[in-house]
């Protein structure tokens, strides 16, 4: 399969660079799948869409201040004449990180610019003034990684989220092309966020508001959180031109006693399993056949990749664990756990896109797009949504 299968065309005026005031009143695209219909809605009908027995599952990932700007020290730099005037800017230039996962307490796997110029056993500060003298975190590279990316280790502060929470910009993604502001440090968030640690937002979740939920909770609809740190598997760049080649990255999820029980009992019951995200989505599937809570067996992952066909539902369980998870979901691959979904616009040939490709066939879900894009719908994290059953 191709990754340019998964291309269209979008307007760059259509690219949502700035949130709604009112975040349910994003507009929605009804994809339903059995009927073939397109409906345009907006998300304050997204409750009324919901079964009586449906089971709605979030992803309560945090997004912190992952977004560094401080200053090398340059002792891994080529050396200039220090008659230029310019030499001390040059060795001690500008950089910008952004921390993607945590490896262990003090190291992290990052993004680092200017790539080229950040080798291992360079020294990294960051703060005010950012510099050998005076800063408020320094790091050095210990370990250069494939696609640019570094791990870095941190040199120990008393509370590092305190740290980086006052130094940090919110990591906007790059389409959206402007510097954060501190009212991306609300709008970049769900309002049901409560883990810290992810680079990005689970942007299906961004139309709730606390009036939505009340509406949901008020139809008896059950509700069950689980937690995926979003990271380089759900946002690095499909860099292979067959589908079946790529790689994902690993992210960090966890699934609490509760939250198993509550998602594993509906699938009994026969009951739909409504996802709230591709982070959701990927979650689920990863768990249902993960093989640390299911003896022994092949992950959905390898299923994806053409190594064995996917266990069907009733073979598989969903347990309380954590964990890494590497799941990439493309069309052939055969859900066990979630019924429809709730997701924003994607970009042209992602992982995501093909995720929901998966769930509802390539053709009608970039006829869907196709749509959108002539209804003149805002796309991407801060832009409209669709729900496909």
């Amino acid at each position: 399969m191709l990754v340019s299968e998964f291309d269209y065309h979008l307007p760059e005026e259509l690219i949502a660079r700035h949130p709604l005031a009112d975040r349910a009143a994003a507009r929605m695209l009804h994809l339903d799948r059995g009927r073939g219909l397109l409906e345009d809605l907006t998300f304050r009908e997204f409750p009324e869409l919901l079964r009586p027995d449906d089971l709605l599952v979030f992803n309560n990932t945090k997004v912190f201040p992952a977004r560094l700007f401080g200053h090398r020290s340059g002792s891994r730099a080529q050396r200039v004449s220090q008659q230029n005037p310019s030499a001390k800017e040059f060795l001690r230039g500008q950089v910008e990180v952004l921390l993607t996962k945590q490896l262990s307490g003090l190291e992290w796997e990052a993004l680092v610019h200017p790539g080229r110029k950040l080798g291992v056993g360079e020294r990294l500060y960051f703060g005010k003034e950012a510099s050998e003298e005076s800063h408020e975190l320094a790091a050095e590279i210990v370990e250069r990684e494939t696609f640019g990316e570094r791990r870095m280790r941190f040199e120990p502060v008393d509370d590092f989220f305190g740290v980086i929470g006052r130094i940090g910009h919110i990591p906007l993604p790059p389409y959206i092309n402007r510097p954060d502001t501190p009212e991306d440090h609300e709008t970049y968030q769900t309002v049901y966020a409560k883990a810290l640690g992810s680079v990005a937002a689970p942007t299906a979740g961004l139309h709730f508001t606390p009036d939505a939920l009340d509406r949901i909770r008020q139809r008896r609809i059950e509700m069950a959180e689980l937690t995926l740190h979003v990271g380089l598997g759900t946002f690095q760049p499909v860099r292979t031109e067959v589908v079946e080649e790529h790689k994902l990255h690993t992210e960090w999820f966890e699934i609490s006693p509760e939250a198993a029980e509550r998602i594993q009992s509906a699938r009994d019951a026969g009951r739909r399993i409504v996802a709230v995200g591709t982070t959701t989505v990927r979650t689920l599937e990863y768990v249902a056949s993960h093989p640390s809570a299911n003896g022994g067996r092949t992950s959905l992952s390898q299923a994806c990749r053409g190594n064995v066909a996917p266990r069907s539902s009733d073979q598989t369980r969903v347990t309380a664990q954590r964990g890494e998870a590497d799941i990439f979901i493309y069309p052939g691959f055969e859900f066990q756990v979630v019924g429809a979904i709730l997701t924003n616009f994607h970009l042209p040939k992602s992982t995501l896109l093909m995720l929901v490709s998966a769930f509802a066939g390539r053709e009608r879900v970039l006829t869907a797009y196709g749509h959108a894009v002539r209804e003149r719908y805002r796309f991407y994290s801060y832009g409209d949504c669709m729900f496909v059953e």
